[in-house]
């Protein structure tokens, strides 16, 4: 049973920094993609960033220069650091796990889906 569970979020200042991690257990970890994504409130839930089992990423274009996604296979972990973050990054933050998956970063070609982590970016 895949099992993803987020942690990190927190409340920041404009400008500021936060690192998001996603602990995995229950399937092989290090052959599977990864991915973030965030929903504001009253938003439909859109993708962050992915990254393969061979290490290739993608970002959205939102983040793109701040944001860095990373894994580290030996811990099962998967990173999300966040810096010059802005008022717009405010949402939920949910790691995200599948066999498979092209760029962008969908929403559908995720099936498996930890709690979230909330990020709250004031200005």
């Amino acid at each position: 049973q895949v099992q993803l569970v987020e942690s990190g979020g927190g409340s920041v200042q404009a400008g500021g920094s936060l690192r998001l991690s996603c602990a995995a257990s229950g399937y092989t970890y290090s052959s599977y993609c990864m991915g973030w994504f965030r929903q504001a409130p009253g938003k439909e839930r859109e993708g962050v960033a992915a990254i393969d089992s061979d290490g290739s990423t993608s970002y959205a274009d939102s983040v793109k220069g701040r944001f860095t996604i990373s894994k580290d296979n030996a811990k099962n972990t998967l990173y999300l650091q966040m810096n010059s973050l802005k008022p717009e990054d405010t949402a939920m933050y949910y790691c995200a796990a599948d066999e498979s998956w092209v760029p962008p970063v969908n929403v559908a070609d995720f099936g498996y889906w930890g709690q979230g982590t909330q990020v709250t970016v004031s200005s």
